[in-house]
């Protein structure tokens, strides 16, 4: 099979794009985030220009191109596929501002109990659309009377035909106990996404990072580990997870996988339950105590932190303490609020 080595002077990128391969379904496969929409020629959001090189369009004329454009050296590249190496110029999603917030329907394709209190769930978008989000943003949940219910995107931004959810049950609520006791496979949920400004920064690419989540604080975490080794990106990561027991690590074995499989990833897990502490090899406490018990100086650090408000102000307040720059803390704060009253919340099909 042909490859072809394609480089975006834009920003450096490099990435092979196979015979048959279309320039941005390669880029995508390889964790660098080009800007597309429609992903069927018509929207014009994947539109670059061609430095060096030429491409064919093996099943219709680009239709979102005018033919001065294409004079121009322009391409769509969700569309193009090299006949030879190319040089190509288009902007790399690296920036919330530069994603597009949608509101659209979804499908949900599994439901998971991982913990007592935590409810995973898979949704689909319509083959039609595709979401692009940066790993750590959130979408919402849309509920009659304008009311919504924001969740955190658990999946990693390559897997972008499937999105993953963490849900934890609150005690009294609508919308979860509705996806814990009645939600079925195939019911349809509306949503707004991506939202959110807890992303990974790489403007300081040399400087290891503190990853720190309480309960399904875990989710965004997650997206962003599955992100950073789908581009293999080696800076240290240590990757911290609090909870009440045991239990609450609902993917426990999944952050030890991760630690034992790269070398710059390391996990610490923190319990309040002294006996379940003892039986993990966890920290005994809060989850920030356990950070500082590890890295009592923190100047050098990135630090992000997912979890509920009481975690996030007392860990950034005792960080400071500790020598972390307050421009180089990055959280997302949420609470486990009631949910509205509501019962019909989806349809089946």
């Amino acid at each position: 099979m042909k490859q072809y080595q394609v480089k975006n002077i834009n920003s450096g990128a490099t990435f092979i794009v196979n015979e048959g391969e279309s320039v941005l379904n390669a880029a995508l496969r390889q964790g660098v985030m080009l800007p597309y929409s429609c992903k069927n020629g018509t929207c014009g959001s994947c539109k670059g220009r061609l430095e060096t090189g030429e491409v064919h369009y093996p099943f219709h004329p680009p239709l979102a191109l005018r033919r001065e454009e294409i004079g121009e050296g322009c391409a769509l590249l969700c569309q193009a596929e090299p006949t030879e190496d190319l040089v190509i110029r288009v902007r790399e999603i690296e920036a919330v501002r530069d994603i597009q917030v949608r509101k659209m329907p979804a499908r949900v394709t599994e439901k998971t109990l991982l913990a007592p209190e935590v409810m995973r769930i898979k949704i689909k978008l319509p083959s039609a659309q595709r979401l692009q989000f940066l790993a750590g943003q959130y979408l919402e949940i849309l509920l009659p009377e304008g009311k919504r219910r924001a969740f955190s995107i658990a999946s990693a931004p390559q897997f972008e035909d499937e999105i993953e959810l963490h849900i934890r049950h609150v005690d009294g609520g609508g919308f979860t106990g509705w996806v814990f006791e009645e939600m079925k496979e195939r019911d349809i949920l509306r949503l707004e996404a991506p939202l959110g400004t807890f992303f990974i920064r790489n403007d300081s690419i040399e400087r290891p990072m503190i990853l720190m989540g309480g309960g399904t604080g875990f989710a965004p975490l997650k997206s962003m580990i599955e992100d950073l080794l789908s581009h293999k990106d080696t800076r240290p990561v240590h990757l911290f997870w609090g909870a009440h027991s045991r239990a609450d690590l609902y993917m426990h074995e999944q952050a030890q996988q991760w630690a034992a499989e790269n070398e710059h990833i390391q996990y610490s897990s923190a319990l309040m339950e002294p006996a379940d502490a003892s039986a993990t090899g966890s920290f005994c406490g809060y989850v920030h105590e356990a950070v500082l018990q590890q890295h009592s100086e923190l100047s050098g650090f990135d630090i992000y932190m997912s979890g509920p408000p009481a975690m996030i102000d007392a860990s950034r307040s005792a960080f400071l303490e500790h020598g972390a720059e307050n421009r180089r803390i990055f959280f997302d704060s949420f609470e486990f609020g009631l949910d509205v009253p509501i019962r019909v919340l989806a349809k089946s099909h």
